[in-house]
């Protein structure tokens, strides 16, 4: 069994900005299995697919990014997972647009929703997947909470299934094969 987790803000309002590129990834995860519901557990949205070696539980936060860390670690606790199989999935400030890294390890490099999860859980050794959305002109919380640009609107169809391909190389193969394969 391995956990994804998206993180993003609940709501309509937020639904289609840059902060929520991790609750995107997860979105097209369940799409692509049209068997996938989505359950309220663990102060979150949670829902279940199959991969190739098995279970992959699909999370998505409710408590909003800055609390983050409190969903992931009620999760992670009642399935009994070690790190290595949670991969937290996430916007990236620092990366250009269009840019996905993944990284076995790390801090949270600014990012107040993976900081609240490494404090939660007490450590960095936690895989994740960032998106790269850009630095834009506005101050940094105005900039995540903004809507894409229509050039970037049109990227996306394209970016999202990539960043879900590399989720399912990371729960097929490892961390280490998806970092091979899908850092370009």
């Amino acid at each position: 069994m391995r956990l994804v987790v998206g993180l993003g803000n609940p709501g309509r309002e937020y639904a289609a900005t840059r902060h929520n590129v991790g609750f995107m990834v997860i979105d097209e995860l369940a799409r692509r299995d049209a068997t996938v519901g989505f359950r309220h557990r663990f102060r979150s949205d949670v829902g279940e697919t199959r991969y190739p070696g098995g279970k992959l539980i699909l999370l998505k936060p409710r408590t909003y990014m800055n609390l983050s860390g409190n969903a992931v670690r009620e999760a992670i606790n009642w399935y009994h997972l070690p790190r290595e199989d949670v991969l937290l999935v996430f916007d990236d400030l620092d990366l250009p647009f269009g840019t996905i890294r993944l990284r076995a390890t790390g801090s949270a490099g600014g990012h107040n929703g993976m900081r609240s999860v490494l404090e939660q859980l007490g450590g960095t050794d936690l895989p994740r997947l960032r998106i790269g959305i850009g630095r834009g002109r506005a101050e940094a919380e105005n900039y995540v909470l903004s809507p894409f640009s229509r050039d970037q609107e049109k990227e996306l169809p394209f970016l999202i299934p990539t960043a879900a391909d590399a989720v399912n190389t990371w729960a097929t193969d490892g961390i280490v094969a998806a970092m091979n394969k899908h850092n370009a």
